[in-house]
């Protein structure tokens, strides 16, 4: 009987599944814009004539979900896009649907996280997974993770900043040639008239990879919000305000005595975003004096959302790092065998840093979309570098150690407001702004022994030209206004946007400079430059996911104040003049963008802090082509690649009429061909995983000797991550996987290796990482709701 019973109930079960299919069907799609970029987290309701049903697209602005099979009216909605209602028939097609609607104000604007598989000539968005997936034994990787064409170097294997290399400029530690400019939560970290070289990033060193939440990448100075350093792009990286889960924790070791740790508590409280996070380090690198690199940073941040329309915070940032350093090394005595690639000549460089940054910021949002912030910030930093590039050359006595020093004060603040608004019927939006930059620093150049800056004073040196100390108090001002505005027409298929920004420097010096004689540094300096922008997006077809671009705009770099004030004549301010075209295809599986690029520079003077001297660098020029795409192979397995071709990278020169020629200087130290490519895993049984290959062509370091060149590489990198429960993750790495043996950074210049020997022009190097392991665990406690 009870057999009997339960077929029957079987059979009815069944009949009444077989009965809602035949009166249900699937509705599914994608939301997005006219330029077929797709929109995460749009709110989908679907009225019907019994029930209401709520849906929500996901990363990727795909939806699928059930409906009565009847006509449904569905709304589409969300944060910042134009609503959008569509009416359905019992008859019509409800698959693979293109929803198109516009923002009201673009991602690049307002904190909103584009996935990767959308990419745009000018934008690039890079999300939080492989920050939380991937172990980091060297804070330098967080930024080889940003690809987009830059190639970033390892100086003197740790402490020091990266040198930043990109679109055919070499822009030193991220100043000079244009310059890129890295923001940490809308903070500037280039710092201008620093003691080791203009527009220095090393703030970097206190950012903790597992508190970044996405990076917006632009690629040249296309947006009015930026200005000094933004001449080869600008690159936002966003912190989180609070964690998923109550308690993080990341225990890690690895090769050459390479400890990490990152702690976090992130409470639960109702309308507060807020964590404190710790994260210690230590390494002694391949090298054999060990680097000894130990790094302490403190983060945390405190957001209450006191309506639901309004919120204000405040943050700090607080780190210290000391390391040993062996410096840059001859590789004429590398190949001979006479020095290890690891080896060192000078056991005393290194560096200390200690630094600290306290900010506040207000946010406030209107139901049209306006949206008001502003942000302030205070910062000090204390900074000395000890370095021994030619080591006997200038005193074959003492040796050429030098000691940089850079003890600084900054205060800043941006105000920003955005207003959508309708002109004659199209969507358009405008943003006003401003923000102020203040330095005092105290900087100086210090000759010293062992540490001891000393030996400009000794008997021997007193008289020497070429041993020299400088030591100044600059304070340096920037005051800036800008507006943007962007407009859609033809239904949203064309987009223009144009934008003006004014910056205004103040440059304010008095020092001295020691050589045999004493100098006088002291003056006053002022310069202001406007920097029009322009761009346009182009989507001509309905159906067919293809966007044209053309973007122009106009970048700043400011010069060391020292430079300026013992040069007055020279150009103050450099501008860079970026022009970009391009194309776009964007689907939910795959994406591609090819672009060309041309980018004129000005005339430079750039002030070297290692030895006080001033180079001036005439007009400058690039073009070349550029390549990027993403591909989801299945919903485990994606692949993203890039590839940057710089054609021609020169100075034009000057015309000789007496031989009808032009003599132009190819541009050195960069590498013309940069390019990346990378397959991940996502998800597949609680498995993560990435494979990632970067490459570099060998490049000139003389740009009149085409020999002389700096040899490129390719590198390997391999991490996995599994879950082996809801709170704990074991991770693993392996970087350099193939045990490529290759050099970072390379430069041509003249040393003499010991006192005795003979000087002698050769390229000196810092040696890239041999293959190197990372095991890890991560424990996360308490997920919140």
């Amino acid at each position: 009987m009870r057999i009997v019973t339960f077929s029957a109930v079987l059979l009815s079960l069944l009949f009444a599944l077989s009965i809602r299919a035949q009166n249900t069907r699937t509705f599914s799609g994608a939301v997005i814009t006219q330029q077929f970029e797709l929109i995460p987290g749009v709110s989908i309701e679907i009225e019907t004539s019994g029930e209401k049903i709520t849906a929500t697209t996901d990363a990727e602005g795909a939806f699928s979900v059930q409906v009565p099979n009847e006509s449904i009216s569905v709304k589409f909605s969300g944060n910042n896009i134009a609503p959008v209602t569509r009416i359905f028939a019992a008859n019509d097609t409800l698959v693979r649907l293109q929803i198109k609607t516009s923002f009201v104000v673009r991602p690049i604007n307002e904190n909103v996280t584009i996935e990767a598989n959308t990419i745009t000539p000018e934008v690039e968005f890079r999300n939080d997974s492989v920050y939380k997936n991937t172990l980091f034994g060297r804070d330098d990787q967080l930024i080889q993770t940003l690809n987009a064409g830059i190639n970033a170097g390892q100086h003197e294997g740790g402490g020091k900043s990266l040198e930043i290399r990109r679109f055919g400029f070499n822009t030193d530690h991220g100043g000079v040639n244009g310059g890129v400019k890295i923001l940490v939560d809308n903070i500037q970290q280039n710092q201008g008239t620093q003691g080791h070289g203009q527009g220095y990033l090393g703030n970097l060193k206190s950012l903790s990879p597992e508190l970044v939440e996405n990076i917006s990448i632009i690629n040249g100075p296309f947006s009015a919000a930026y200005g000094d350093f933004s001449g080869l792009g600008v690159v936002q990286i966003r912190q989180r305000e609070s964690l998923p889960n109550k308690f993080t924790a990341r225990i890690q070791g690895g090769s050459f005595n390479t400890g990490r740790g990152f702690f976090a508590y992130s409470p639960q409280i109702k309308d507060v975003s807020a964590f404190i996070a710790y994260e210690p380090s230590y390494t002694d690198g391949p090298f054999e004096n060990p680097l000894r690199y130990r790094r302490d940073n403190f983060t945390g941040n405190f957001t209450w959302k006191y309506k639901d329309n309004e919120a204000v915070g405040f943050k700090f940032n607080v780190g210290r790092n000391d390391f040993t350093s062996s410096g840059q090394i001859p590789l004429d005595e590398v190949f001979a065998g006479r020095l290890d690639r690891f080896g060192f000549i000078d056991p005393e460089n290194g560096g200390k840093v200690e630094l600290g940054t306290v900010g506040a910021y207000f946010r406030k949002e209107w139901n049209s979309g306006a949206t008001f912030k502003a942000d302030a910030f205070v910062g000090r930093s204390l900074f000395d570098l000890w370095s021994n590039f030619t080591f006997f050359l200038a005193d074959p006595l003492y040796g050429d150690e030098i000691q940089q020093h850079d003890s600084r004060l900054q205060e800043g603040a941006n105000v920003q407001y955005l207003h959508p608004y309708k002109f004659f019927g199209t969507q358009a939006i405008v943003t006003v702004g401003s923000n102020f930059h203040f330095n005092q620093i105290n900087v100086g150049l210090y000759p010293s022994i062992a540490r001891n800056p000393n030996r400009k004073f000794l008997p021997e040196n007193l008289s020497n030209p070429d041993v020299l100390l400088t030591s100044a108090q600059a304070n340096v001002n920037n005051y800036a206004g800008y507006v943007q505005n962007g407009m859609d027409f033809f239904n949203g298929h064309l987009h223009v946007e144009a934008g003006l920004r004014w910056d205004y420097f103040s440059f304010d010096v008095d020092g001295f400079e020691l050589s045999d004689t004493e100098t006088i540094l002291r003056g006053k300096e002022s310069a202001a430059r406007f920097q029009p922008k322009l761009a346009v997006a182009w989507a001509p077809f309905e159906r067919f996911p293809m966007t044209f671009y053309g973007n122009y705009g106009r970048g700043i770099a400011s010069q060391d104040a020292r430079g300026v004030v013992r040069n007055p004549d020279a150009p103050k301010i450099s501008t860079t003049d970026f022009y970009q075209t391009g194309t776009s295809y964007n689907t939910r599986r795959f994406s591609a963008t090819s672009s060309f690029f041309f980018i004129d520079r000005s005339n430079e003077q750039v002030y070297i802090p290692d030895d006080g001297s001033i180079e001036f660098a005439g007009r400058s020029r690039s073009y070349g082509i550029e390549a990027k795409t993403s591909l989801r192979i299945n919903r485990f397995l994606s692949f993203n690649g890039g590839l940057t071709q710089v054609l021609k990278a020169f100075y034009p020169g000057e015309f000789f009429e007496a031989n009808n020629s032009r003599r132009r200087v190819s541009i050195d130290s960069a590498p013309k061909t940069v390019a990346n490519g990378s397959f991940v895993l996502s998800e597949l049984g609680g498995f993560n995983s990435s494979l990632s290959w970067r490459h570099i062509s060998n490049y000139r370091l003389d740009g009149e000797d085409d020999a002389i060149r700096a040899a490129g590489h390719d590198v390997v990198d391999f991490s996995i991550s599994k879950r082996l429960r809801r709170w704990i993750d074991l991770n693993f790495s392996v970087d350099n996987l193939f045990n490529k043996r290759y050099f970072e950074t390379q430069n041509f210049f003249e040393s003499r290796i010991c006192p005795t020997c003979e000087p002698f022009e050769r390229i000196h190097a810092t040696p890239g990482y041999p293959t190197t392991f990372n095991v890890g665990v991560t424990f996360r406690l308490g997920a919140k709701e």
